[in-house]
């Protein structure tokens, strides 16, 4: 294996307080790392960890490491990556090759590295280290017993693979789980991306006109925070059963060349390429803030903002300046990149609990469930998503009622009984 890239060893210290903090906080992982730990479920395997690599992301590495795993991590974002978690890893004995700001072309042989380990199950964010897998590594494949999903751009990949024949391993689709959607993508999303809007901006959202391109469970959670911090929101979708949905949430709905003229605050959650572009970018009024909660910055046209552009500049700390021509400047934050993560911490540490708890015990099911899999797309088991629950509410002290016998049949019968 590759030596460790980390750039600053000697912040180990400062990052392992930070992967001690979000663990006191990870109360559903707390209770998986001390069933791992006894169980050793991935004893003599190898698991490769690819997420934005943070103190929450860091606290699910040690988790497989506490099964038996040998471990390696690399970042799914450059300007995710914490150079003091990386440390901290390190210093672990956990092969980890990721640094902030790296360029696109040291990230892909961040992964390369980070594939050197011959994983047999993959944890990913995005997809783009399961396509790098299946292109360029594809020697590695026959050791690979499954893989699982974060992201809703990953899903897309994964799914357009399946359908084409072309997936060549199993892989869980995590962010279709309940646990996941329902809390990592309304909850979370809806808090930290407004974390990072306005620790970056420094900016008040209440008064502001907010145009939300996407009304999924991101966008529909980024909008009722919004909403709770006095904004004016609008809605931009293609799927007219959701955006009936917004509308009767009483939200405006309307298509992006109408919204372009009146946002003050435009935030992508699509998941798709070029959502915001040359013809948008044209009619937003001076001081514009762009800002992006998808997957992957492509949901900007950044080169046609360049091209449009007759100066830039860094504006602030993550905030970069687009001069036009008439001298209108827009102002795109964390480069296009997700700005809960880039500008902020991501998502608070109990919601990625849900998240990671469905990562680790995606990755056990993988493990029991070798040879059983086949080269598909695989749901989440119920089973797994309710047990994640019930350690929720537990790790919460809440305890919920159960049904009677006589009700367990009322609702599998047929007949009146």
């Amino acid at each position: 294996m590759q030596e460790n890239i980390v750039s600053a060893p000697e912040l180990a210290e400062q990052g392992k307080q930070k992967i001690e903090w979000v663990k006191r906080n990870m109360p559903i992982l707390q209770q998986i790392d001390d069933d791992f730990r006894e169980q050793q479920y991935f004893r003599g395997l190898r698991v490769l960890v690819c997420i934005h690599l943070e103190a929450k992301t860091a606290y699910l590495a040690q988790v497989f490491a506490s099964g038996g795993a040998e471990v390696a991590v690399t970042g799914s974002n450059p300007h995710s990556t914490k150079d003091d978690i990386v440390a901290a890893l390190a210093a672990d004995g956990l092969h980890v090759y990721a640094r902030y700001g790296a360029t696109q072309k040291e990230m892909r042989q961040y992964m390369n590295w980070a594939l050197d380990l011959r994983p047999n199950i993959v944890i990913d964010d995005g997809g783009d280290l399961a396509e790098l897998l299946q292109t360029e590594r594809q020697e590695l494949i026959p050791e690979v017993w499954g893989a699982c999903e974060e992201t809703t751009t990953g899903v897309l990949r994964a799914k357009a693979r399946a359908k084409a024949g072309a997936l060549d391993f199993p892989v869980v689709l995590i962010n279709d789980a309940r646990c996941k959607y329902l809390f990592d993508n309304y909850h979370g999303t809806g808090q930290s991306v407004w974390d990072g809007v306005m620790r970056t901006t420094n900016l008040v959202i209440s008064g502001k006109t907010i145009v939300i391109i996407g009304y999924g469970w991101c966008g529909k959670g980024c909008a009722e925070r919004a909403k709770g911090l006095g904004a004016n929101v609008i809605i931009c979708e293609i799927d007219p059963i959701k955006a009936a949905d917004a509308l009767m949430h009483g939200l405006r709905v309307m298509p992006m060349s109408e919204a372009s003229l009146i946002g003050d605050i435009f935030l992508t959650a699509t998941g798709c390429k070029r959502v915001i572009r040359k013809e948008h970018y044209e009619r937003m009024k001076d001081g514009a803030i762009l800002c992006n909660a998808g997957h992957f910055k492509i949901e900007f046209d950044l080169q046609e903002l360049a091209d449009l552009s007759v100066e830039q500049k860094e504006m602030r700390k993550n905030i970069t300046g687009f001069r036009l021509a008439d001298g209108r400047w827009l102002n795109l934050l964390g480069e296009g990149d997700l700005v809960n993560i880039a500008c902020a911490d991501g998502h608070p540490a109990e919601i990625m609990d849900t998240s990671f708890a469905l990562q680790a015990l995606s990755g056990r099911y993988v493990v029991q469930n070798h040879g059983q899999l086949n080269k598909d797309v695989h749901r989440v088991p119920d089973e797994i998503d309710e047990e994640i629950a019930r350690l929720k509410l537990k790790g919460s002290g809440v305890s919920i009622d159960e049904l009677l016998p006589e009700q367990e049949k009322y609702l599998v019968s047929w007949k009146d009984v």
